[in-house]
């Protein structure tokens, strides 16, 4: 008698067959990360599951040679697109056979419309292509375990595909208020230079920017700290895949009742998420706005769960009241001295002398 299945991840049962490397760990760099001949995708590739990415998220790396392009692709879970190195084009094939082409380069971010024909090309003779997605594959594996249904499905849908400038680089911005406002779109060309919205209540100048893109429920923010700052403390539900864009630092991460913090130092090409309620805090030590994108799955849209449900009305308030937020007044007495001592290292000056007296 065999024994029996039980237990079983099938999302995890897919990844290992698909015969590309599989990394686990808490943050990677991406851009070095080691990619090997992907069937699927007709490129190279890898699959990189950080710690924290919760029950519903994945993420990929893909490596597409000079002059290269990707297998045609369809599949039935939806993907946010970051392009971490090198140019190129992707066209979208939606309902009624119409074409959406556009143009990315390094730090452009897309999404996949659900269930659309599309492929990637590297537009370039002499350089490799290396975009990094994040997907809730996960989810849709472990709910329906039918390859062909996932991968081979023909239903279209037509609602994703958003309007036609959508995917020309152009949005509509939907106010909401600081933290909240969302920018919707499919394309952003340049995401390091996006205008993002100031929001004071997260600490020390900084600024955020949500994005609703293809209708998703997926969750995309960008936010950028000044030169010199730290955001406040927070703490959420797993599932946040954070990539640096522009500048550099760390992130320190810790429980309740932890003796001491872990750390981790980021800068463009790396990736990372907090764990289920961890909290953690983002530190820029670069001479230039630091710069991060976060995709997540449920947005403030459509939050999915109650816990973003929660996180979107909770997230810039504070513990004390309820929330989810650290104010500077109550965080750790050796959190602002460790920033500083990483400042004078750096040769950089705080910015914070308003918030932190001598």
């Amino acid at each position: 008698m065999s024994e029996p299945r039980i237990l079983v991840d099938s999302y995890l049962e897919w990844a290992n067959n698909e015969g590309v490397p599989v990394n686990e760990g808490f943050g990677f760099d991406l851009l070095h990360m080691d990619v090997k001949p992907w069937p699927r995708l007709g490129v190279n590739g890898a699959i990189a599951l950080v710690a924290g990415r919760g029950d519903f998220l994945d993420a990929w790396v893909i490596e597409i040679p000079p002059g290269g392009s990707t297998e045609p692709q369809r599949h039935l879970y939806e993907e946010v697109v970051y392009v971490l190195d090198g140019h190129g084009s992707t066209t979208i094939i939606g309902p009624e056979n119409n074409h959406h082409s556009f143009e990315w380069g390094p730090k452009s971010l897309f999404a996949i419309p659900l269930n659309a024909s599309y492929r990637h090309f590297n537009t370039s003779g002499n350089r490799p292509v290396r975009l990094a997605s994040v997907t809730n594959l996960p989810m849709v594996m472990k709910m329906f375990r039918n390859m062909d249904f996932i991968f081979s499905n023909s239903f279209s849908f037509q609602e994703r595909m958003g309007e036609p400038r959508f995917f020309e680089g152009e949005g509509e911005f939907i106010p909401v208020r600081p933290g909240r406002n969302m920018w919707e779109t499919n394309f952003v060309p340049d995401l390091s230079v996006f205008e993002l919205r100031q929001w004071k209540e997260r600490g020390a100048g900084g600024s955020s920017m949500m994005f609703a893109m293809a209708d998703e429920t997926m969750h995309v923010h960008c936010s950028e700290m000044p030169v010199g700052t730290y955001k406040k403390a927070h703490r959420h539900g797993a599932d946040f895949h954070i990539f640096p864009v522009s500048g550099h630092g760390y992130s320190l991460f810790w429980y309740e009742h932890d003796a001491d913090f872990v750390r981790f130092d980021w800068k463009h090409g790396s990736l990372y998420a907090p764990a289920e309620m961890q909290f953690h805090q983002h530190f820029n030590t670069s001479p230039e706005p630091a710069r991060y994108l976060a995709i997540a799955f449920g947005g403030l849209r459509y939050p999915f769960s109650e816990d973003k449900r929660k996180q979107y009305l909770q997230m810039d308030i504070s513990i004390k009241d309820g929330g989810r937020q650290v104010e500077y007044e109550d965080q750790d007495h050796r959190i602002h001295p460790m920033y500083i001592e990483a400042l004078r290292e750096a040769g950089i000056g705080q910015n914070m002398a308003d918030i932190f007296a001598p």
